[in-house]
């Protein structure tokens, strides 16, 4: 019989955070169920007195739900707007493109055929080779069949159109948005923070100090969003251009390390990785002792990565083994996580804890230097660790391993490569 799950005071973990839905209800609807700080009342997000609501960023593309998710969390930022926070994704960002490239000026390498296809023929061609949105098309149709059985392809054009037109419900929710948010010793950004992107603005160059950086980013993310909405241009090129370079990965790349919405906290393989210890430096002393971010891909359940009194926290449970979202509250001086995982034997169990930051007695957070493999929390189950592994092709190693196993093994600091 599984052990009762640890108490867990709600009073103690004022905010609460998730990120990259992708246009699955069910993300957002399991994160709020049998949440102290965060529910669903009907359709409407309601947050607790006292609360925080973080939402990471990548609302869209890779469920039936898109529009549906992007509406609730901009209403409940309007009902909640000191309350909740909502940080761009790439996801999200990337949709400004289709403004241009489905009204004649498609990108350079998109190919001849493609420039004289039909609207929904070419849309479905951006999203399956420069989106990385493979079924974003027939997930939109879905989401419009629902209320008109007799929608048409030209139809769902015309919806993601009409999502970045004036009041349109993702111009909208990009114009809530931010880059980077603080809250306490806490930092919060899509993708990541490395030594090329701490400090980085485009068009601006280095700004010295990190909440300086932070207010100029996303002050140029602002002017950017500013520029789309008034269709400025440049010699025929868009004044917000900068900002779709930025959210992308470099040419020929799977990151852009000096941007936060498409930088990785993890190396080829999507294992996480710790920031050096400059960066770490840099941000303790600014007061951050906590990166937390969405993007990368980290199994079924958060990798929370230690050093001293530094914790980075990888939240993307987008290709998880599970439906049920994962879930993370913090403190300043503390994080909760809870989450449901599916072990390489097949086993289903849940992953709960709570952990001070003070506390240096715990292997949560360390490496096993001779395997690689994370240790992500302790199973509520049998009471083993659960060990993570990312390996090539993206694919992802979860197993147990028993206390009396895992003591006296080399356990490090996790640096992705």
């Amino acid at each position: 019989m599984a052990s009762p799950l640890p108490e867990i005071s709600p009073a103690a973990h004022p905010i609460a955070y998730l990120t990259d839905v992708e246009g699955l209800w069910e993300k957002l609807a399991s994160f709020c169920r049998d949440n102290p700080h965060v529910s669903l009342d009907g359709g409407r997000l309601v947050v607790r007195p006292g609360a925080t609501f973080v939402y990471g960023g990548d609302a869209l593309d890779r469920g039936p739900d898109g529009r549906r998710v992007v509406r609730t969390l901009l209403n409940a930022w309007r009902e909640f707007p000191t309350q909740v926070v909502l940080l761009a994704g790439n996801r999200d960002i990337n949709k400004l493109r289709l403004v241009r490239e489905l009204n004649g000026h498609p990108l350079a390498r998109t190919p001849e055929d493609m420039r004289r296809a039909p609207r929904p023929v070419l849309l479905r061609w951006i999203f399956a080779n420069t989106m990385g949105a493979r079924g974003a098309f027939e997930f939109r149709h879905a989401e419009l069949a629902r209320e008109d059985s007799a929608v048409s392809e030209e139809d769902v054009v015309d919806s993601f159109l009409e999502d970045l037109a004036p009041g349109g419900v993702l111009r909208d929710y990009l114009t809530a948005c931010q880059l980077a948010h603080r809250i306490g010793n806490t930092l919060f950004v899509h993708g990541g923070v490395r030594e090329e992107s701490l400090g980085f603005v485009p068009a601006r160059g280095r700004v010295e100090g990190v909440d300086a950086w932070r207010e100029a980013l996303n002050g140029w993310y602002a002017g950017q969003l500013a520029a789309f909405a008034e269709g400025r241009l440049e010699g025929g090129v868009p004044d917000w251009e900068p900002l779709i370079a930025y959210q992308a990965p470099i040419p020929g790349q799977r990151v852009n390390p000096a941007s936060v919405v498409y930088g990785r906290m993890a190396d080829a393989n999507n294992h996480p990785g710790l920031p050096s210890p400059g960066l770490i430096a840099t941000l303790a002393d600014a007061g951050i002792h906590r990166l937390v971010v969405g993007h990368t891909p980290s199994g079924d359940c958060p990798s929370v990565l230690r050093e001293g009194r530094f914790e980075l926290i990888l939240a993307d449970n987008s290709y998880g083994r599970v439906e049920r979202a994962s879930r993370v509250f913090l403190r300043d001086d503390s994080v909760c996580v809870e989450g449901d995982v599916v072990l390489e034997d097949g086993r289903h169990e849940q992953v709960r804890f709570q952990l001070a930051l003070e506390d240096t007695s715990t292997p949560i957070g360390r490496q096993v230097l001779d395997t690689g493999h994370l240790v992500k929390g302790p199973l509520v189950g049998s009471g083993d660790w659960l060990l993570f592994r990312a390996l090539p092709g993206f694919r992802v190693e979860q197993l147990a391993q028993a206390p009396s196993a895992l003591a006296g093994r080399p356990l490090g600091s996790a640096r992705a490569v």
